[in-house]
């Protein structure tokens, strides 16, 4: 009974937060993003869905009419996630807005699934595991020469999917409410010390970490490729300027990919982690609901815009030696 009686004056206490966040950023919201604004971004953002589901479509396609797929299986997964990802960023955002045509358990259904970008972000943080399996399984391949058994990449490729959805569902049921006909998004947490966890753990595992991996495994194989290259050349003084120029190609291709890879990553994700980063900076009570309301709006419409780079991201990290 106390425990109930805690939640419900928690979620008291966040609808009275919104609301007041709502009252003090109002009128300066409305005016940066009005209505139209908003319905021609989600027309946009329905686009980018569909031109990348189009183009997903595509490459699978010419993976398995050429049975490339065979080869690559962890880049099938990749362009698989890509696909699903895009196709539920039409249906999401198609779906977004029609939450005063619901009422009962659909609206409930319609705040965890929908307005949460849940099911969008199935795909998108199990593209992002993929994307670090891809590297890990390169790093294996080249640093250490071993190779993958076809069981351990399936393991591997399922590990995606169930990592993501496990991760995902854990924390929307467990922080989103709809009281009163709101949607309070990421919002619900047992106190602080939950809270600060929460973030902390997000921010630390799909960036810091990420990126970590990123430079490790990519700054490993350039080390690997410029030591054989070294080897080759003091085998063959004569080494002919063709392999001469292949060496230095491969080497390009690495620090390329790694830059790349990195760089975009770091840009495209770290605005949907500036809103945890505010939490921990201090502003007056005046200015911080205005700061936080603009963040959350910018970083929540962002999220959905740096979706479709994972396949650009994915194409830099093709194989090349």
């Amino acid at each position: 009974m106390e425990e109930q009686n805690s939640t419900m004056s928690q979620l008291s206490d966040v609808i009275r937060t919104t609301e007041e966040t709502k009252m003090t950023s109002g009128n300066t919201s409305a005016s940066w993003w009005s209505p139209i604004d908003r319905f021609y971004f989600t027309l946009s953002v329905i686009v980018i869905g569909a031109v990348g589901t189009a183009g997903n479509l595509l490459i699978l396609y010419a993976m398995v009419a050429s049975k490339q797929y065979k080869k690559y299986l962890l880049i099938l997964n990749q362009n698989v996630l890509d696909l699903y990802t895009c196709a539920f960023l039409v249906v999401t955002y198609s779906l977004r807005h029609s939450q005063s045509h619901l009422n009962g358990s659909l609206s409930y259904w319609h705040c965890t699934l929908i307005v949460t970008d849940l099911l969008v972000k199935f795909g998108a943080f199990g593209s992002v595991i993929n994307l670090v399996l891809v590297t890990v399984e390169r790093y294996l391949k080249i640093c250490t020469k071993k190779k993958l058994r076809r069981w351990m990449i399936l393991s591997a490729m399922a590990f995606t999917w169930i990592a993501s959805v496990v991760y995902n569902v854990a924390a929307v049921f467990s922080t989103t409410a709809f009281v009163d006909g709101k949607c309070l998004l990421y919002a619900i947490f047992a106190g602080k010390f939950a809270k600060s966890f929460y973030l902390t753990f997000n921010f630390l595992s799909f960036y810091v970490l990420i990126l970590f991996t990123f430079v490790f495994c990519y700054g490993r194989i350039l080390t690997v490729v410029r030591r054989q290259t070294r080897v080759m050349a003091s085998h063959s003084a004569a080494q002919s300027s063709s392999a001469q120029t292949q060496s230095k190609k491969i080497q390009t291709n690495v620090i390329k990919t790694m830059i790349i890879v990195s760089a975009l990553y770091a840009v495209m994700w770290l605005p949907t982690y500036v809103p945890m980063l505010l939490y921990y900076v201090p502003f007056s009570n005046s200015g911080r609901p205005v700061v936080v309301s603009y963040i959350v709006i910018i970083s929540e419409e962002w999220f959905v815009l740096e979706l479709p780079t994972s396949r650009a991201m994915l194409a830099t990290a093709r194989p090349s030696c």
